[in-house]
């Protein structure tokens, strides 16, 4: 569906299913470079278990208009002007990578607005290595190269697609590729500048969920702790041998963690 924030056109997968007043709502949100797509499987379960589903695609990426948000704080500002658009009191919000950070910001600055919170391939803070960054930044195929070899676990460099004759890195690759010049730089120093990941956790009162991948190489399990202790209502599930693209390497072990914590609706 094409919703319209600060007169530019935003597009939020919905799962195939139409917005039921009556039902809770979840918005997903992506990481640095992709789009709604990376939440394929676990947006049309959701949707078709009770929930409105709003799998978007922040400004700038995949099929939404504008220019990328240039900071955490001022997307989770643009967030809170897509659910004030859609017309939700409260939601709550999946975030990955980036888009963690975005959730996380929202709920310390605007808790009142946060039903649950769930961070995947979280860490407070998420320092990008000075090669990716200027790879990002003059657009060059090589930090894809990079965010595919280090976001996906060893396992998945073998294979192992639950559906046969489909390449996960590949996919990957193709997924970075598509996004327009200078987004993934954008996106990736906005990651690496924010600080305020910890004070922010702080100030979350809803319960939370950390979902974390065992052998993520960009935002390690041990990285996420003192997230973890900061949260007050916090709990954590660490999914064996994916790594920081999980929604693609693990999709059912994703949403089921989802699913336990979230609730199913039907």
């Amino acid at each position: 569906m094409w919703i319209k924030v600060n007169n530019g056109r935003v597009f939020a997968q919905t799962g195939g299913q139409e917005f039921n007043a009556g039902q809770p709502s979840v918005v997903m949100l992506h990481g640095a470079g992709m789009d709604h797509t990376i939440w394929q499987q676990q947006s049309r379960y959701f949707a078709h278990h009770g929930w409105n589903v709003f799998a978007v695609d922040l400004p700038g990426h995949g099929m939404s208009m504008g220019l990328p948000l240039e900071s955490v704080g001022s997307a989770a500002d643009w967030l809170i002007a897509l659910l004030d658009t859609i017309g939700l009191k409260r939601a709550a919000l999946v975030g990955h990578s980036l888009g963690a950070l975005i959730a996380l910001d929202v709920a310390g600055r605007y808790g009142h607005r946060v039903e649950k919170l769930a961070l995947l391939g979280v860490t407070p803070k998420m320092p990008v290595h000075q090669d990716l960054l200027e790879a990002a930044k003059a657009n060059e195929p090589l930090a894809s190269d990079f965010i595919v070899d280090w976001g996906f676990s060893k396992q998945a460099h073998l294979g192992g697609n639950i559906a046969p004759g489909l390449w996960m890195m590949g996919g990957g690759c193709r997924l970075l590729e598509r996004a327009k010049p200078g987004v993934l730089g954008i996106d990736l120093a906005a990651a690496n500048a924010y600080e305020d990941g910890l004070a922010a956790g702080r100030l979350v009162r809803c319960p939370t969920l950390l979902l974390l991948g065992a052998a993520d190489r960009m935002t390690p399990v041990k990285g996420a702790a003192a997230l973890q202790e900061g949260i007050a209502n916090c709990c954590t599930v660490v999914v064996p041998y994916v790594g920081h693209m999980m929604m693609i390497e693990a999709p059912r072990a994703i949403v089921r963690a989802l699913t336990e914590f979230l609730g199913n609706q039907v």
